[in-house]
C-alpha cells in the first residue's frame, strides 16, 4: 500500500478501540421536524416502509423521529445517495469511538420516497455493527469462537482490519439470505479469508498471479485447512469443523460448479459483502484493471437471487460502472452460447 493510500484510506486511521454502540436507528422526515414546532398535523407516510426494514433488520430499534436526539449521527439522504458521496467520510464516523450508545438517524429533506431504501442501503454497509444471530450462534460456544476469530487478527494492521470487518460482513449477509442458516455456514462464513492472514496481512498480492483463479482456489484450500485447525482448538466438533472447511474449500468456485446449497449461501454472502462493504477500497488500493477483473469474477460466483440483492447496495460509481460492463460482457457471452 502506498504511503499516499496509507494516509487517505479510513483504514489508516481505524484502531482496535470498539465503535460507539448504535442504541436504534430513526427515519426522519424534514415535515415531521417543522411539525413538531407548530400545531399543524403531519401524515406519518414511512410506517410500511419501516415495518418492512424491521422485518429485514430484526436486530435493529426503529424509530419514526421528528427531531432527532443531539447526539445522534445524523445521515442526509441526498448527501448519502449523491453520485459524489464519500463512504469513507460515513465509514469514519459509524467508527468513531465511544462508550454511550447513539441513534443513527436517515434523513430526508423532501417526501421521503426513497428513505427506507437509502436506510437499507445505510444499514447493509454497517450492518455488522449491529449483528444479528439465531439459534445456532447464540451460545456460548459461538461467542467463544468470535472471541478466538478476533484474536486472530491485529486490527492494527490495515488490511487485516479489512479482513475482519469483511469476515463479519459475511457472517451478517449469511443470516440475511439464509435466516436459519446452520452452524457450519456461519462459521465458514466468519474464517473464509482466514488464510490472508498468513500471506496478505501486509501486502495484497492477488494481482500479481498469472492464474486467478487457480490462485483463489489455492487460497481456499489453505483456508480450509487452517479454519479446521482453529475451530477443533475452539472447542467445535470434528464433524462440523469438516464441514466448515468442505464449504471453505469450494467457496471461490464459479456459479454453476458443483457446490452444495450452503456452499452456494458462503459464496453469494462473500460477492455481495465485496460488493457492499470492500468494493471502494478494493478500488483505490489495486486500481481500475484489476478492479475490472475481480469485479467480473465476483459477479460469475453470484447466483441470480444473489445479483438481485445489488439493487440494495450503495455502489460507488466507478464499482457501478464496471459491474455494469461486466454484466454486458456475461450477457454476451450468453447469448453467444445460445447462438451456438
Amino acid at each position: 500500500m502506498s504511503a499516499s493510500l496509507e494516509r487517505s484510506s479510513p483504514l489508516a486511521s481505524r484502531r482496535s478501540t470498539l465503535p460507539r454502540p448504535i442504541r436504534g436507528v430513526g427515519l426522519s422526515i424534514e415535515s415531521w421536524a417543522q411539525s413538531c414546532a407548530s400545531d399543524e398535523p403531519v401524515a406519518v407516510t414511512a410506517s410500511g416502509p419501516m415495518w418492512a426494514l424491521q422485518c429485514e433488520f430484526p436486530a435493529v430499534t426503529w424509530a419514526l423521529m421528528g427531531l432527532p436526539p443531539g447526539d445522534a449521527l445524523i445521515i442526509p439522504e441526498r448527501g448519502w445517495r449523491a453520485s459524489s458521496a464519500n463512504l469513507y467520510h460515513w465509514d469514519r464516523a459509524m467508527l468513531e469511538p465511544g462508550e454511550q450508545p447513539r441513534w443513527l438517524v436517515v434523513h430526508a429533506e423532501d417526501d421521503g420516497d426513497t428513505l427506507s431504501q437509502t436506510a437499507r442501503e445505510i444499514l447493509t454497509r454497517y450492518q455488522r455493527l449491529l449483528p444479528r444471530s439465531n439459534g445456532a450462534s447464540s451460545g456460548a460456544t459461538f461467542q467463544r469462537v468470535l472471541s478466538g476469530h478476533r484474536a486472530l487478527h491485529d486490527l492494527s494492521l490495515p488490511l487485516v482490519r479489512a479482513d475482519y470487518d469483511h469476515a463479519l460482513d459475511v457472517w451478517q449477509w449469511i443470516l440475511r439470505l439464509c435466516p436459519g442458516a446452520g452452524l457450519a455456514l456461519q462459521l465458514a462464513g466468519l474464517f473464509h479469508d482466514v488464510e490472508r492472514l498468513m500471506s496478505e496481512a501486509e501486502r495484497r498480492v492477488e494481482h500479481l498471479a498469472p492464474d486467478y483463479q487457480a490462485f483463489k482456489n489455492a487460497h481456499a484450500e489453505a483456508g480450509a485447512e487452517l479454519a479446521r485447525r482453529v475451530l477443533e482448538a475452539c472447542g467445535i466438533d470434528a464433524e462440523t469443523s469438516g464441514e466448515v472447511a468442505r464449504l471453505i474449500r469450494e467457496h471461490e468456485l464459479p456459479h454453476g460448479s458443483a457446490r452444495s446449497a450452503d456452499g452456494v449461501l458462503l459464496a453469494d454472502a462473500d460477492a455481495l459483502s465485496f460488493f457492499s462493504l470492500n468494493s471502494p477500497g478494493f478500488a483505490d488500493y489495486y486500481g481500475p484493471e484489476h478492479t475490472r477483473k475481480k469485479v467480473r469474477y465476483t459477479l460469475g460466483r453470484m447466483s441470480s437471487a444473489a445479483v438481485r440483492r445489488l439493487a440494495d447496495v450503495r455502489l460507488r460509481e466507478d464499482v457501478r460502472r464496471h459491474l455494469a460492463q461486466a454484466a454486458r460482457t456475461e450477457a454476451d457471452a450468453a447469448l453467444r452460447q445460445v447462438s451456438v
